[in-house]
Parts: structure tokens; sequence; C-alpha cells
């Protein structure tokens, strides 16, 4: 799974960064399909960064938004959203092969 971490108007330290790249690895064991993950953050209001994150699966995209009064925990607001449409995705796509073969 491909990983970019973008920052407009700041700059985010390489630790810092390391931590969000770390989170947004552990998303692909949620989700096994995701092919690349985009996170930009926003840092024009310094009291309310705002993290949008993309992922993009086979014929299939997910974006989640946080905004927080620091930078980790809007990650933690944007990853979590991230979590609940992956977690909704994939409960999906298995109801949907489990009710396939009941039919018989």
């Amino acid at each position: 799974m491909q990983i970019s971490i973008s920052v407009r108007h700041g700059h985010v330290s390489e630790p810092a960064q390391a931590m969000i790249r770390e989170k947004l690895e552990k998303l692909d064991r949620l989700y096994d399909r995701l092919n690349a993950i985009n996170a930009i953050i926003d840092l024009e209001h310094r009291n309310q960064p705002v993290v949008d994150l993309k992922a993009s699966a086979k014929k299939h995209e997910f974006v989640a938004v946080g905004e927080a009064e620091n930078l980790p925990a809007a990650v933690d607001a944007a990853i979590d959203r991230m979590e609940q449409q992956l977690r909704k995705h994939k409960e999906k796509v298995q109801d949907r092969h489990r009710g396939a073969g009941h039919r018989a």
C-alpha cells in the first residue's frame, strides 16, 4: 500500500510524519484491498489543523476529514472516520457474498 503525506501552510516534523504513517499503515489490516492513502494536513489555522484522508481501493474511494485543536487529535479523528467507512464497506461486501449462497 502506498502512503503519501503532504502538508499545506506549514511544516510537520519527521517524527510526527512517522507517527502518522504508522497509524495509516494499520488501516491496511482492517481492509487489505487498499491501494493507496493520501493524507493532506492543512495548517492554515494553527489552532485548528485539518487532516484530509483519501484512500483508494479497487473501484472504491474513501474520504475522511478530521479537525481538532492539535495535530495528533485531528489525525486520530480522521482515522476513526476512515475506519468506520472501511468497516461498513467490508461488512456490506461480506453480507453480499453470504446472501448469494443461501438462496438455493
